[in-house]
């Protein structure tokens, strides 16, 4: 999908909502990453568009609404991705992001998807699977 499309479809989808100016810089923030950001990220990014209160509120929303999800990075700190499963009608996040230990970037591996077995008397709400090591541009640099 094109990242105009993406646009269009995270604005329909959140039409419902207030559109406020924050909660726009933040989605605009988010259409032009390939990359999960965390809060401190995307809050450098707006230069001081609004408080860091509000770019919270506005993440549990985004969150809420299918639009990010939360990735918990090995370290603890918690990032966001934006959403590219807009056409299916269960909205789930069964794929494995990539942590690099150099950059510090995480990525979502889409290709990826994570298998487990539990026993039948556990019911799984969320997957978090977090592969870590050197990004190819990290990789690259290396060499």
């Amino acid at each position: 999908m094109q990242q105009c499309c993406v646009k269009i479809f995270i604005f329909k989808k959140m039409k419902t909502t207030r559109t406020t100016t924050a909660k726009t810089a933040v989605l605009e923030v988010f259409g032009k990453s390939k990359t999960a950001l965390s809060h401190t990220e995307i809050q450098k990014q707006l230069n001081d568009v609004c408080d860091r209160v509000t770019i919270y509120r506005i993440l549990d929303r985004l969150v809420n609404d299918d639009i990010v999800h939360k990735i918990v990075n090995l370290d603890g700190t918690v990032k966001y991705a934006k959403c590219h499963h807009h056409a299916q009608r269960v909205h789930i996040h069964n794929h494995a992001h990539f942590s690099c230990e150099n950059c510090h970037e995480v990525t979502c591996l889409e290709n990826v998807k994570p298998s487990y077995i539990i026993p039948h008397n556990y019911k799984v709400n969320d997957i978090n699977f977090t592969l870590s090591g050197l990004c190819p541009n990290c990789l690259n640099s290396n060499i």
